[in-house]
């Protein structure tokens, strides 16, 4: 019996106006408010992955590259269930582990795109290691913020990566190449995008890491809202 045929890719990126970023925003609070309890648990488990794997000793703590922005991925599939009307899943936080090797790869990679820049910053900066919790916990608001600012840029012709590569199930290359055309047609409704999650980052910060059960939910949401809009997907896509 033949399998069934994968779910057509949408890679190529249409423009949309600035202000739509406004309307990923306002879409990702929708889908929060669909399971919010479900979101905060799978933003907690990622902040909980990030915090264990930066405690642990030496060269050990280079796991957090690795493992937390694939346990993030729970808050792509979430956003993706709660848009098709499904109750997600603590469990999602386990899903990107079975999306294959290229798949994993490329999640690592595009995180990396904005690890890079944030050690870059950081180490210009104020000569801090991001990879460090002592390092950056000394650093003021102001410093942080610049930090995680130019990261956020430098990673933005990276956004769509995850989504393509774990909900339509394309090929790490196909998924980059795509998401950097997104990036080259949307430059200015992702940087409202980047500007919209940096005051998220600001109300997390305030908070003293509390409203990151908030920001981390609604970024992922928001990505998930704006690969929808600018690839045209019109359903919501299952897994």
């Amino acid at each position: 019996m033949l399998e069934p045929a994968p779910p057509p890719a949408h890679l190529q990126p249409r423009e949309v106006p600035w202000h739509r970023a406004f309307a990923w925003y306002e879409q990702a609070m929708r889908l929060f408010k669909f399971a919010p309890f479900t979101f905060i648990g799978l933003a907690f488990i990622t902040v909980a992955t990030e915090l264990v794997l930066k405690s642990l000793p030496g060269a050990l703590d280079f796991a957090v590259v690795i493992f937390t922005p694939l346990v993030a991925c729970g808050l792509i599939y979430a956003s993706a269930a709660a848009d098709r009307g499904a109750a997600p899943s603590l469990l999602f936080a386990m899903l990107a582990f079975r999306a294959g090797a290229g798949a994993m790869a490329a999640v690592v990679a595009a995180s990396l795109v904005d690890l890079a820049a944030q050690g870059i910053a950081a180490w210009w900066i104020a000569d801090a290691n991001v990879l460090e919790f002592d390092s950056m916990t000394e650093l003021s608001t102001t410093t942080l913020l610049g930090i995680y600012a130019f990261g956020t840029v430098v990673a933005l012709p990276v956004t769509f990566v995850p989504l393509l590569v774990l909900l339509e199930r394309v090929s790490p290359r196909a998924a980059f190449v795509a998401s950097g055309a997104a990036f080259a047609r949307n430059t200015l409704p992702l940087l409202v995008f980047g500007a919209a999650s940096l005051v998220l980052l600001v109300f997390a910060m305030v908070t003293a890491g509390l409203g990151l059960a908030l920001a981390l939910p609604l970024w992922a949401a928001a990505s998930y809202a704006a690969w929808k809009d600018v690839f045209d997907v019109r359903d919501a896509p299952s897994f």
